[in-house]
């Protein structure tokens, strides 16, 4: 039976929340001031699903894919542009003065550029044994069939294609697979995960499929399978070959917005710490100018980022190591050489290397995350260990999702 409810405004999670019996309720796909229809959420109490929107806010818009509302790869296409800018913003505001942290917090920047261009796409075997290639739907494991993203970069053309073409001989195996899909200079890399080992006729069939598509490599778990050229991307005047299913920031805007932040924050230092450095988006732009020592605990994208580094002419040294910074911080005394260090960790942030960095006398630290609330716990350590910090800037690479990067500086 549907009930009605007047949404109050939109959560951090870019649901809208409204007040219902003194407790919230969470509503995908609604807006502040709407009146909505929903439906409960068998075993979540505190989730309504969305039946019909009975009064619509005049900043609904019309969402431009077909998918949205069922796929769960978005969160939000309804809403106007600014004031969906204003709230994505409003975000890191709110949850930075939940930590007690005053300062400033600049204009959102605009990172989605072209679009993503790494993806990863589900299969799963459905009913009457029909294979399904897509993204997972919001709240569940399901998996949602396309045939097309329009948020993707046009360098991910054919992508989706060569997922469902992958997938047809490894889902017969039985298992889930998980693929990843990464844009590169040389066509698509393609990584799965989930098969069991292959044999050498699914091995030629795999093959096979690689050169129709294009592919630039396709590995499975991290195993070469084939290699038609190396998938190489450019990050400053370096070309790197990215080690089999590795990170890289979802847009290439994105990319290039936080790295033109931290090379604006680093411009006088001579010696950086480039921690949780991946395969080196701000360490072969800041040895421009700088000496850089690199450390991360994926040794395939230390490795590509030294490779990078040692055969790239104009650069200041750079000295990359793989370190375990979550069990093995840099300690204070190793500091010491350093004028400047830049960390940039997963969504978990980085409390054990920061609480040691508050403990330092490094006098620039830049910080650089994916994760508000995790900067947040992160930024208060090393404000309480006499750090200033200097203001805040979003980055909107995440364009139709609540997801948000930020760059930081804090000075002593």
């Amino acid at each position: 039976m549907a009930e009605t409810l007047l949404i109050d405004h939109v959560g951090h999670r870019g649901d809208g929340v409204a007040i219902a019996g003194g407790t919230s309720v969470y509503v995908p796909y609604t807006l502040g001031g709407e009146t909505v229809a929903v439906e409960t959420v068998p075993g979540h109490p505190d989730r309504r699903r969305l039946v019909q929107v009975e009064r619509a806010s005049t900043e609904r818009i019309a969402p431009f894919c077909p998918h949205f509302g069922v796929c769960g790869g978005c969160a939000i296409q309804h809403w106007e542009v600014d004031a969906y800018r204003a709230w994505k913003r409003s975000i890191v505001i709110e949850t930075l003065a939940q930590a007690g942290i005053a300062c400033d917090v600049a204009p959102l920047i605009d990172a989605h550029g072209k679009g993503r261009r790494r993806m990863t796409l589900h299969a799963q075997m459905g009913t009457h044994e029909i294979l399904k290639v897509g993204f997972a739907a919001g709240g569940s494991h399901d998996i949602i069939p396309i045939d097309r993203c329009p948020i993707l970069d046009p360098a991910l053309s054919g992508a989706i294609e060569a997922a469902w073409a992958v997938a047809e001989p490894l889902i017969r195996m039985g298992k889930p697979l998980d693929i990843q899909v990464t844009a590169t200079h040389g066509g698509l890399d393609v990584d799965v995960r989930g098969s069991g080992a292959l044999s050498t006729a699914l091995i030629t069939q795999l093959s096979a499929i690689a050169q129709k598509h294009r592919l630039a490599r396709l590995t499975r778990h991290g195993e070469l399978v084939l290699m038609r050229t190396p998938p190489v991307v450019t990050i400053g005047k370096a070309q790197v070959t990215l080690p089999p299913g590795s990170f890289l920031q979802a847009t290439a805007a994105g990319e290039e917005a936080l790295a033109a932040l931290v090379l604006e924050h680093c411009k006088r230092a001579k010696h950086i710490a480039d921690l949780f450095c991946g395969v080196g988006p701000f360490a072969l732009r800041l040895a421009a100018k700088s000496r850089i020592a690199a450390f991360d605990n994926d040794a395939g994208a230390v490795a590509a980022l030294q490779k990078a580094a040692t055969s790239t002419s104009g650069l200041k040294p750079i000295k990359a190591e793989t370190r375990d910074l979550f069990r093995r911080p840099l300690m204070p005394v190793e500091l010491r050489d350093y004028d400047t260090v830049v960390f940039d960790p997963p969504r978990q942030g980085a409390q054990a290397q920061v609480t040691q960095l508050a403990a330092s006398k490094v006098p620039v630290v830049v910080a650089v995350s994916c994760n508000v609330a995790t900067f947040a716990r992160d930024a208060k350590i090393l404000i309480d260990g006499g750090y200033k910090i200097e203001g805040v800037t979003p980055v909107d690479q995440f364009r139709h999702t609540p997801h948000i990067e930020l760059v930081a500086r804090f000075s002593r």
